[in-house]
């Protein structure tokens, strides 16, 4: 297990690495920023339990009072999920650290601590990218340089439907990032089974994304994996819900002014107020079933 100054592992984290157990990074932004209170404690202590029944130790990131934390006791999920903690990317995380600040880390942030940390494995829900303006605005996701430079294993639902699916894949490419569909042809696209778009590798359990895995980092260029799984199939948006919520949100964005970071969490509170919770659900069982996903194979891969 690797030494960071100034990185702290929860006991059962550190015990876990130190064995040479399975371990699966989560992210916190989903916590502070992407799901109401208080739903949002809830879904910590579920998404967590998701992780431990597949056998492995589940590792919620933050940073907090400038002390990246890998693997959060209860209390400190609590702080989480009070609100009030800032949104950390990658380029964020030594400005909060040096300055003593406290927040929630992004997918970007949460795979650079938990690489940091020796663990290879990492689930969210769904993966930034390249947002629709973004030939005016430049405004691509920090998530996809993090993961051409970090060697983590991605479980997410594809990317949300508000960003450009198809030049999020143009990127991955570039980057020699390789995208995985877990049982499916067809890159899953968050709220949707299906965001239009093939996938370039299909496997059909964890034992053979944990063999590509393996293989990729013995052979590949230290880039990360994206392991795409769709929404379990009961548990998908409505077509037209979604695409009458996508339509307000888009709306709501522009006449607001909304940019940059402030963009997705605005989204996804007008999905979760305006669908009478059907979003909230899916985003649920999406990240439970990721975790759980994530867990297998980090079973697999100390096995």
């Amino acid at each position: 297990m690797p030494h960071v100054p100034g990185l702290v592992l929860s006991p059962s984290v550190r015990a876990a690495l130190e064995s040479g157990g399975a371990v699966v990074a989560l992210e916190s932004t989903l916590l502070a920023h992407g799901l109401p209170a208080p739903r949002n404690r809830e879904v910590a202590d579920e998404v967590e339990a998701e992780v431990r029944a597949a056998g492995a130790v589940p590792a919620t990131v933050a940073v907090l009072d400038g002390r990246p934390h890998v693997g959060l006791e209860p209390a400190h999920l609590d702080r989480v999920c009070a609100g009030g903690l800032e949104k950390l990317s990658v380029r964020d995380l030594g400005v909060a650290a040096g300055l003593g600040r406290s927040g929630a880390t992004t997918v970007a942030a949460t795979a650079r601590l938990a690489a940091l940390a020796g663990i290879r494995v990492f689930a969210t829900g769904g993966l930034g990218g390249v947002h629709r303006d973004a030939r005016e605005t430049w405004d691509v996701s920090a998530d996809l340089s993090a993961l051409a430079a970090t060697p983590v294993l991605v479980v997410c639902a594809g990317v949300k439907s508000i960003l450009d699916v198809g030049a999020t894949l143009e990127v991955l490419e570039t980057s020699s990032v390789p995208v995985l569909g877990y049982g499916t042809d067809r890159f899953p696209g968050f709220y949707r089974r299906d965001a239009g778009f093939p996938v370039p590798w299909r496997v059909e359990s964890p034992a053979e994304a944990a063999a590509a895995w393996r293989a990729h980092t013995a052979l590949g260029p230290g880039s990360g994996m994206v392991l795409a799984r769709p929404v379990p199939e009961a548990d998908e948006l409505d077509t037209g819900l979604h695409d009458r919520l996508l339509d307000e949100g888009l709306r709501l964005v522009a006449e607001r002014g909304i940019a940059g970071k402030d963009v997705t969490p605005a989204l996804l509170e007008h999905f979760h107020s305006a669908s009478d919770g059907a979003s909230l659900a899916t985003n649920v069982a999406l990240v439970r079933a990721n975790a759980r996903l994530a867990a297998e194979v980090a079973v697999d891969l100390v096995g």
